[in-house]
């Protein structure tokens, strides 16, 4: 028996973990008992239903083997299983035909949640040169990363210490969110006394162990920050000095939030006016605090400038970058970082310039990537390079226009790499069309999904136990290959970078990837410190490196002025409002009362469901039975006005469609709020059309939309809450 050190990548938290494998069978995968962070991730590893189902996941009769290629007509679910080399010389040959005809920029990709390898992805992109690379990334994580560059030069990290006594969770941040984060916090509370405020407008596990609950209306977040930002200056709670000396902006920012008092935020966000003062309060005086954000903030069309407001709360607190604080994260030095393998400098300012939606949404674009890098580079040298590629988008609703329409110019091809887009992007029935009418539709994936059943190509693809791994967020640490990639008569699949490899081989890039795997690529990014991959791994696979705090005092902020921005000169300098501006949410009772007469209700979506991962999981049969149908959650006094009934299926209606999920009863919604959960499709349905696996049943993207005039004008981001909506009660399921 061997056992095999891996990083489990079915969640962000990231955990290491002990893969026993006998021979080439995988016997179990348990928490890592010798990993030095054990004390942190072995407690959440231990009780989490996916690792304990991993055996039953990597052998499910479903996994994806071999290539596939279709041979009936798009979503007929008719397949031909093919070589490797046939997959590569096929799809190579087409994209070659698109370039040809349409340029590079006719091809785009779609990416996930960042649990690949993405710089692979955008080095044959980069390369390819085509600026077209969109995802779950816009508004997920990536707004984070972006707004933390754009106003600190860095991204910001929450840590819960000892110290810490004030904990700000907003709209996420608790159980199944984060859990390393979820248990310092209530440790810090238990041990240490800390307050913990949550603003959720519904009552989550993390709201039964608050010292204060802000319910806010679906939407409004910018406004209830730019309250509290009033409240601290007008009662001189801010950190003065701090504020003085490495703040941009106070006197402007002063000014503007004169627009926030508490009584009109208390109108606008349905919060009393007494929690929000409580709020800002308990946060300005009870330092160090840290604040985190969920999700709740970077999916609603206000995304930009909540951030925007919520991070000018650290900062005008001074709780940046110091124990018990938000702090700045430390790239392992000298690394060759994930940035310099995606190769951006490939990437011409023309072929830069045609990145669709550039022309609106520049933020999260590559002209915004560059504005913001160059300050970065200033403070953190080569390490600036340690950046995610969830930053440096096209614009994904222009992106499935532009297939239909052929404006501004065509897209023809699309690789579909770790994601899922019939489920997981908004406006899905736009993006069924989209798919339907591409020439070249290729699916990277471990099962088959409802996207998969649409492309022309399936390819499958290694899980992180049949691939190596080296995550350098902070610090360093690695995963072996606990599994190999190919077994002879039972299946043969590649790691991402192979897939990439193999295609930029078809495409003229060989001189381009000179590293035949991917742990030869791990060995050129950790050359310059000495080691080899397998050296790495067999010193423990894990390297840290001493935090140090207030490092802004030595060498100041990675932004134009040096200073933290509260007036941003990026944002400014980008075409965009230097200071956040609250603006009502584009579809609300508000904003549309018109509307409002016929959808009376406000849904909000995508609140985490334990045992999934977004669309993953759902036919895992142990993961399966914890929760096996789709909830909607509604206030029992509003499900009463509409007659229905616990365990009744509800129609759930917006204008763009409507789908079913199933009513539990739920008290810890405001009555004018109704919540779907995300993700939903029903693998064990049939994978032809019209089923496609069930995906039009009770998929909340259904309901949601991408156009691109609702969309944040600054990021681009599609708000995923706070629509309008209405319920009725379904006879039965549908079919």
């Amino acid at each position: 028996m061997e056992i095999k050190k891996v990083i489990c990548i079915q969640c962000h938290n990231a955990c290491r973990l002990a893969a026993s494998v006998d021979g080439h069978r995988l016997v179990s995968v348990d928490p890592d008992t010798e990993f030095p962070g054990a004390k942190t991730s072995n407690p959440i590893s231990s009780g989490c239903p996916r690792r304990r189902a991993m055996v039953e996941y990597f052998y499910h009769p479903a996994r994806l083997n071999y290539p596939m290629k279709r041979i009936g007509k798009r979503g007929e679910n008719r397949w031909q299983i093919i070589s490797w080399d046939e997959a590569f010389t096929e799809i190579g040959a087409q994209l070659r035909k698109i370039v040809d005809q349409y340029g590079p920029e006719a091809i785009a990709t779609t990416s996930g949640t960042g649990r690949t390898h993405d710089e692979i992805r955008e080095r044959f992109f980069n390369i390819l040169e085509s600026p077209n690379h969109i995802g779950a990334g816009e508004i997920c994580y990536g707004p984070m990363c972006v707004m933390g560059y754009t106003l600190f030069g860095w991204r910001v990290f929450p840590v819960v210490r000892s110290n810490t006594r004030c904990i700000v969770l907003w709209g996420g941040g608790g159980p199944r969110y984060w859990d390393a984060f979820w248990r310092s916090a209530k440790r810090a509370k238990r041990d240490h006394g800390a307050k913990i405020i949550v603003i959720d407008p519904r009552k989550t596990n993390s709201v039964n162990h608050a010292d204060l609950w802000l319910q806010i209306r679906p939407g409004t977040d910018c406004a209830l920050a730019l309250g509290m930002i009033h409240h601290m200056i007008e009662e001189n709670l801010y950190d003065k000095a701090f504020v003085e000396k490495w703040c941009y902006g106070f006197d402007q920012l002063k000014a503007w939030v004169k627009n926030y008092p508490i009584d009109r935020v208390a109108e606008i966000t349905w919060v009393p006016g007494l929690k929000i003062r409580e709020a800002a309060e308990w946060y300005a005086t009870l330092t160090p605090g840290v604040t985190n954000h969920g999700m709740g903030l970077e999916h609603q069309a206000n995304s930009i400038q909540a951030l925007h407001a919520h991070y000018i709360l650290s900062a005008i607190t001074g709780n940046i970058d110091i124990p018990g604080g938000d702090i700045f994260p430390s790239p392992y030095p000298n690394l060759i970082h994930e940035q310099e393998i995606a190769a951006h400098d490939r990437l011409s300012t023309q072929q830069i310039e045609k990145t669709l939606g550039i022309d609106r949404f520049r933020l999260m674009s590559r002209q915004g990537y560059d504005a913001i890098q160059s300050h970065v580079l200033k403070v953190w040298g080569r390490d600036a390079n340690n950046r995610s590629s969830y930053e440096c988008f096209a614009h994904a609703p222009t992106v499935y226009r532009a297939i239909l329409s052929g404006k501004p110019y065509p897209v023809r091809g699309m690789i579909t790499l770790s994601s899922n887009p019939m489920v997981t992007q908004a406006n899905t029935k736009l993006v069924y069309e989209a798919l339907k009418s591409l020439d070249l539709y290729v699916v990277v994936d471990f099962f088959m999904t409802p996207s998969a059943q649409l492309a022309d190509y399936v390819l499958p693809s290694t899980t992180y136990l049949e691939r190596p791994w080296l995550w350098t967020y902070s610090g360093m640490m690695g995963s072996e290959r606990a599994m190999p990639r190919k077994i002879e008569g039972e299946y043969d699949r590649r790691d991402d970078y192979d897939i990439w490899r193999g295609l930029a081989l078809q495409v003229g890039q060989e001189k381009e990837w000179p590293w035949g795997t991917l742990e030869e690529v791990y060995d050129y990014r950790l050359k310059p410190i000495g080691l080899t991959f397998q050296a790495f791994m067999r010193q423990g696979g894990f390297l840290s490196i001493p935090k140090e705090y207030k490092r802004y005092e030595k060498v100041g902020f990675g932004t134009p002025t040096g200073k933290i921005e509260m007036y941003s000169k990026t944002l400014e300098k980008l075409g965009y409002h230097p200071l956040p501006e609250f603006k009502e949410p584009p579809e609300s009772p508000y904003s549309r009362p018109d509307l409002a007469k016929e959808y009376p209700l406000i849904l909000i979506t995508g609140g985490r469901i334990q045992p999934y991962y977004h669309s993953e999981q759902r036919q895992v049969q142990s993961l399966r039975k914890m929760a096996p149908e789709p909830i909607v959650q509604i206030h029992p006094n509003t499900a009463k006005q509409f007659g229905i009934e616990e365990g009744d299926w509800v129609w759930i209606e917006s204008p763009r469609g409507r789908m079913q999920q199933k009513y539990k009863p739920f008290l810890g919604i405001d009555e004018r709020v109704i919540h779907v959960q995300h993700g939903w499709w029903f693998p064990e349905e049939d994978g032809a059309e019209p089923s496609l696996h069930g995906v039009w049943k009770s998929n909340c993207n259904v309901l949601t939309d991408d156009d691109p005039d609702i969309c944040n004008e600054v990021s681009g981001g599609w708000p995923l809450r706070a629509f309008l909506c209405k319920i009725n009660k379904a006879e039965k399921p549908s079919s």
